[in-house]
């Protein structure tokens, strides 16, 4: 399927590892120029070699998404490197486990700040951009955690859901400037980030035995999604192939979530 990526713009935030990467090389083999960011830099300038490496034209910037003047500074640059934007993807954000009783002020404050506000305030400087060129495309990694809460991911839980307002408030102010914006929810899906978290919830577990338990109980599918799963559903939502697609929340998630 021809998706009339050729040549288009895009940032992916959160683009070295990860969902991050799955998606900006989709972006690249279906020959958009892209710029990423982390906060890592040797992971960063990694990442970005390696997407380089079939030709493609690649900025790459340490930038840390919880601070506007670095996000101000990231998409001014990335659209001199690029001659413009036209795809925002707001992939930044780390889970932060915990529930009501253990979390504290500080922990909610850096939760929303790397996830709701990181979307805000990218959004909020690549939108005159897109402006200039007629139109663009925002797609938002959420989480299903977003619309089926889970205790134990507290944080994550309740600011996901304002994520998911974020993207619908945006998408009904934007879309009279064919600028279209939509959310992706992954659920369990093998990244580092889930990682991670087995390394701190179940050592003693190998890391597939971890997966199989976690799928077993949550996803009728009975596994971990992978990245790349995810990333076909990001590039899809960037592409002409959705011009009529905007305000929409996609789970890829392999049936986790009880609800309609």
């Amino acid at each position: 399927m021809e998706l009339g990526l050729d040549g288009r713009k895009a940032i992916v935030t959160g683009g070295s590892k990860g969902l991050g990467r799955a998606i900006a090389e989709l972006l690249v083999r279906e020959g958009a120029d892209v710029a990423i960011c982390a906060r890592n830099e040797e992971e960063l300038t990694a990442t970005a070699k390696e997407l380089r490496s079939g030709g493609a034209t690649v900025h790459s910037q340490v930038c840390d998404v919880t601070d506007p003047g670095q996000v101000a500074d990231l998409v001014a640059r990335s659209a001199a490197a690029l001659g413009g934007i036209d795809i925002l993807v707001n992939n930044a954000g780390a889970a932060h486990p915990g529930d009501f009783d253990t979390l504290s002020d500080e922990d909610w404050r850096a939760d929303l700040d790397v996830k709701l506000f990181s979307m805000i305030r990218c959004s909020r400087a690549a939108v005159p951009h897109m402006r200039a060129r007629g139109g663009g495309r925002i797609v938002n990694v959420n989480a299903v955690y977003g619309r089926y809460p889970d205790p134990t991911f507290f944080a994550t839980s309740v600011n996901r859901a304002a994520c998911l307002s974020f993207t619908k408030t945006l998408a009904i102010q934007l879309a009279p400037e064919n600028i279209l914006v939509n959310t992706v929810n992954p659920g369990y899906v093998a990244t580092p980030q889930w990682k991670s978290i087995h390394r701190r919830r179940a050592p003693e577990l190998s890391e597939e035995e971890f997966f199989r338990r976690m799928a077993e109980q949550e996803v009728p599918l009975g596994r971990f999604g992978r990245p790349d799963e995810v990333a076909g559903v990001v590039v899809f939502l960037a592409s002409d192939r959705a011009s009529y697609i905007t305000g929409a929340s996609v789970d890829v998630a392999g049936g986790m979530g009880k609800y309609v």
